[in-house]
């Protein structure tokens, strides 16, 4: 009976990787339970396999191996207690650092804690006995598939990062008994790369940009770092309201990738290097890139869009200096985007009064210096349509990404720095969710809130959100629509007059464009400001599917209004890129 490789994927995701990754030594330990992958490593030529009925002894021979020859070793057992066998061995491979990789076996997860013969709780390991400990479960969807590959690829990095040490996977099987896969399908291998590594070449063709996710505020020094390696490399720099990036190379994409119609492939990069952390800028899941690099120094394998290949576990500068070049500055990339971007803003309709009209005609009204802060969703996106200035901060609670500390989060950096401006631009249900921080006796003369009340969570009525399919009778439970005074004229102003707050309101563009230049003016006031504008959910989703629907997708029309930017010279340029 000639035996190949399992037919399970999870088994086929491990060897592929174990091989890729150069771990060759193997020593197995008799059992049911990891049948598949025993017969999957001791048919392959390329891994030395030992024996071992003693899993205790295993271990130790595993930390002898992994000593003498400085490469790391992976033990297999079957279920039930044989995995406690290990608990010693890797205790010693821990405080020694030593790369020894237990692969236990296991039924399906779900049977723990029903009285199961041979099924035991893995979930928790002891603090110094293993580094990492992820679970390889069956894999029976895409979505399985890209878990498997990123866990099996962070079990087999931790082996050696950070100088090293034992690892656990919790490898489950079903117990298929078909062997007769002859090749390892593809399977995706992740690199880590330390600043002391050798870097992987960037490629030579294709486009490159940068993406930025929330950010602490760049240094001057990176700023130039990631100026001239985008100079280097023709790369242009993808960017949010909570990016923090304003060099050369900025460019936001919100406004043409979330248009219905248009062609992707002039910005659409080959590679992709990511860096910061949450961004709430849907749009960017439609700029899926070939190939993704992520920069950080925390070394996590953070694979938002699914095509992470290198993991560089180092500071954004070092990356950043390494593949500077001194190759003459080109602007290829940037030109393409910013034409499509000039093409999206001189074909906007008029919109309706709405927090997208607001962003529209006021983001240039905000002053030199100050901060804006934005409420996720509806409002980060309406304001994501627009670059704001790069003379002011910009900020949004990204990284739990919840409704509950917005004004809070505004009003304690208003702290920090009396003397400067901090506006907010706030739905209905984050102001009322965090109401009371208004009456904090802290709070100076330098905060200037902007509430927009539709009287519900308009964004569940976008027209692309999926509770708008039912209408009125989304709105009692779902957009929690009718609370905190259904929209009461009175109510807010009440609250903030006594308070001592200078309240503001307008319902319309009229009464909004008669007062706004007096809620963005950078003279201070006596008192902070509250700024309640009344608008209606209906018209919010009409301005967002208005705006998405603004350009059409024609490649004599581009051609056009390059022209007219751009000349014929870079039009040239372009249309090369493209093609």
């Amino acid at each position: 009976m000639e035996l190949f490789y399992s037919a399970e994927r999870n088994v086929q995701i491990l060897v592929a990787l174990l091989k890729a990754h150069g771990i060759r030594y193997v020593i197995a330990s008799p059992g049911t339970t990891n049948i598949n992958f025993v017969i999957s490593v001791q048919n392959d030529p390329f891994f030395k396999v030992f024996s071992s009925v003693d899993e205790r002894s295993a271990a130790y021979l595993a930390c002898g191996i992994a000593s003498e020859s400085g490469e790391p070793v992976v033990l297999s057992c079957t279920g039930a207690t044989a995995s406690r066998n290990y608990v010693s061995g890797l205790t010693e491979a821990y405080y020694r650092k030593l790369p020894v990789l237990a692969v236990t076996s296991t039924q399906n997860p779900i049977r723990v804690g029903h009285l199961m013969p041979q099924v035991i709780d893995r979930s928790q390991q002891l603090g110094d006995m293993v580094v990492e400990s992820v679970l390889l479960g069956m894999v029976r969807s895409s979505d399985d598939e890209w878990n498997c590959e990123v866990k099996a690829n962070k079990a087999l990095i931790a082996l050696r990062r950070h100088g090293g040490g034992p690892v656990h996977i919790n490898l489950e099987t079903a117990y298929n008994q078909n062997f007769s896969l002859r090749e390892l399908p593809p399977t995706r291998q992740i690199h880590h790369i330390m600043p002391h590594d050798q870097f992987p070449p960037l490629p030579q063709e294709g486009k490159i940009a940068v993406f930025v996710g929330s950010h602490q505020p760049f240094s001057p020094e990176l700023t130039q770092a990631v100026d001239d390696f985008c100079a280097s490399h023709d790369a242009v720099v993808f960017c949010d309201m909570t990016s923090g990036y304003h060099g050369k190379y900025e460019f936001h994409q919100t406004l043409i990738t979330l248009q219905f119609n248009w062609n992707e492939a002039p910005i659409r990069p080959d590679l992709l290097i990511h860096i910061g952390e949450v961004s709430g800028d849907d749009s960017m899941n439609l700029l899926v890139p070939k190939k993704l690099w992520r920069v950080s120094p925390d070394g996590e394998l953070r694979d938002r869009f699914r095509r992470l290949s290198h993991v560089f576990e180092m500071e954004e500068i070092t990356f950043f200096k390494h593949y500077v070049t001194d190759s003459k500055p080109r602007t290829d990339y940037l030109d393409a985007c910013l034409m499509y971007h000039q093409q999206a803003l001189e074909v906007l309709p008029e919109l309706p009064f709405s927090n997208v009209w607001i962003a529209q005609h006021c983001g240039d009204k905000l002053p030199a210096g100050s901060t804006l802060h934005v409420g996720i969703l509806n409002s980060l996106r309406s304001w994501n349509f627009f670059v704001p200035p790069k003379n002011i901060t910009t900020a949004c609670n990204v990284g739990g990404f919840g409704i509950d500390g917005d004004v809070s989060t505004l009003i304690g950096a208003s702290l920090v720095h009396p003397e400067k401006l901090y506006f907010a631009i706030v739905g209905d249900l984050a102001f009322f969710y965090d109401l009371n921080v208004l009456g904090n006796r802290h709070v100076g003369n330098n905060v200037r809130i902007m509430l927009i009340n539709n009287g519900r969570g308009t964004e569940f009525h976008n027209s692309d959100h999926p509770a708008s399919k039912f209408g009125p009778d989304g709105d009692p439970f779902v957009a929690a629509a009718g609370h905190f005074g259904n929209k009461s004229p009175e109510l807010v102003k009440h609250y903030a007059q006594d308070l001592g707050y200078e309240y503001m309101t307008a319902s319309n563009k009229e009464e909004f464009l008669a007062v706004c230049d007096e809620f963005f003016s950078p003279q201070p006031k006596e008192h902070s400001v509250i700024f309640e504008v009344f608008t209606d959910s209906d018209d919010e989703s009409d301005a967002i599917h208005l705006l998405r629907a603004a350009m059409t997708d024609g490649s004599g029309s581009i051609k056009k209004m390059a022209r007219k930017l751009l000349g014929e010279k870079v039009v040239g340029k372009i249309g090369r890129m493209i093609h």
